[in-house]
């Protein structure tokens, strides 16, 4: 594949914790590849600009890695806010990233219908590969 045949990957980091933010952004650049990242400290400001991508022509992210544990607006509350938008959206893989999953946490992420995959943090160069691998080899 040369690289104009490359679709560039949107990727949204949604995660108040700066040094999660950090690794998982330098992972991402680790991995070489041109890919778009935007993070957010916050799951409600990353829910707006959604909305505000889904009214406008901004292009929606490929990937979302979404941390749980978060004030105001937590991770299980995107998600349901994340289950009413429209089925265009779903084309959209989120990950989940947590330092503090329970059994019972693991066992609810992994029966999400919108949750691809959970890792624990900070995440690896290995877990990105296998994400970035399998959202690449999908398009």
């Amino acid at each position: 594949m040369e690289l104009q045949d490359f679709k560039q990957l949107r990727v949204w980091i949604i995660d108040d914790d700066l040094v999660s933010l950090f690794a998982a952004r330098y992972g991402i650049e680790q991995l070489g590849k041109p890919y778009t990242v935007l993070d957010f400290d916050s799951a409600e400001v990353a829910l707006k600009i959604l909305h505000d991508s889904l009214e406008g022509a901004e292009e929606l992210p490929d990937i979302i890695l979404l941390d749980l544990v978060m004030p105001k607006m937590d991770g299980w509350e995107f998600l349901e806010k994340f289950e009413e938008l429209p089925m265009h959206v779903k084309k959209t893989d989120i990950y989940i990233l947590s330092a503090f999953l329970s059994t019972k946490e693991r066992q609810r992420a992994k029966q999400h219908s919108e949750v691809k995959g959970y890792f624990d943090k900070p995440i690896s160069k290995r877990a990105l590969g296998r994400i970035f691998g399998e959202k690449e080899n999908a398009i």
